[in-house]
């Protein structure tokens, strides 16, 4: 029907910067002519081919990691929230520590707290703790701090969209991490479904950065923390471009972009 369209373009353009919503979205509405029933078996047939490619890509970046790593158990550095939570019942990023810590290969995950919404310190910490693996909470402004000590074997953070010459966007602070991980020659792995990969677009530079609202920055649990007259640039997203990636991971395999080397993994 013409407003369940309606419903489900203003659902698709809920999150300008991620591109799996609105894919999502495109494979429901092709089973709407076939009414509600058909719709919401498309929609749980998605559930399970999410799990199903996130625990693959995972178990690929696994093995991406053991090999630009050799020191066991690693130690792991995570951004934001890329487990059961963010996706459905396994992870893309996260999913690496499942793999990894089967087999006893995981010292401890530092978290980045993830600011100014907290996904890492609110709910990869919980994930963490759930699954029994050893973690610590640092501020986001830490985590060079840390590689400079030594403490991070790899960094393993998702995506929310990849171009095709593989620049990765993904929670804001990535890109800085990048810098960092790049710097002191820590291995920086991606992962994310084949879904995340936007062929449309050339480069970094073509992907929409979702803007949100200053009241997370200027309050903090109701409470302002900024002249009441402060401006505020708070992007939810970054794009770190494909020559400070290590490998992005898909469940095909590690995605060979546009313009990217076959050879583009380096030893820490």
């Amino acid at each position: 029907t013409r407003r369940s369209s309606d419903l489900a373009e203003l659902i698709a353009r809920a999150r300008p910067t991620a591109v799996n919503l609105a894919w999502g979205v495109e494979r429901a509405l092709a089973k709407l002519g076939e009414g509600p029933d058909a719709v919401l078996a498309e929609a749980l047939a998605l559930l399970d081919e999410d799990e199903r490619l996130n625990e693959t890509a995972s178990k690929h970046a696994a093995e991406v990691v053991l090999d630009a790593c050799p020191r066991r158990p690693l130690r792991l550095l995570s951004h934001c929230n890329a487990g059961r939570l963010a996706t459905v019942g396994w992870g893309s990023a996260l999913g690496v520590v499942w793999h990894l810590h089967e087999r006893g290969l995981v010292e401890e995950v530092l978290v980045d707290e993830t600011r100014p919404l907290f996904q890492g310190a609110r709910l990869t910490a919980w994930e963490l703790a759930q699954a029994n693996v050893p973690y610590r909470v640092q501020p986001d402004s830490a985590a060079a701090a840390a590689m400079a000590r030594g403490l991070v074997d790899c960094v393993l953070v998702g995506a929310d969209r990849i171009a095709a010459n593989g620049d990765v966007a993904n929670k804001i602070g990535t890109y800085g991490l990048a810098i960092a991980a790049h710097h002191h020659r820590v291995p920086f792995v991606v992962v994310a479904p084949s879904s995340t990969v936007d062929e449309h677009i050339a480069d970094g530079t073509g992907i929409a950065i979702e803007e949100r609202d200053a009241g997370e920055l200027t309050h903090f649990a109701g409470v302002p923390i900024t002249p009441p007259d402060a401006s505020v640039f708070n992007p939810a997203f970054d794009v770190t471009p494909h020559d400070l990636v290590t490998a992005v991971v898909t469940e095909h395999g590690v995605f060979r972009g546009a313009g990217r080397s076959p050879g583009r993994l380096r030893s820490p």
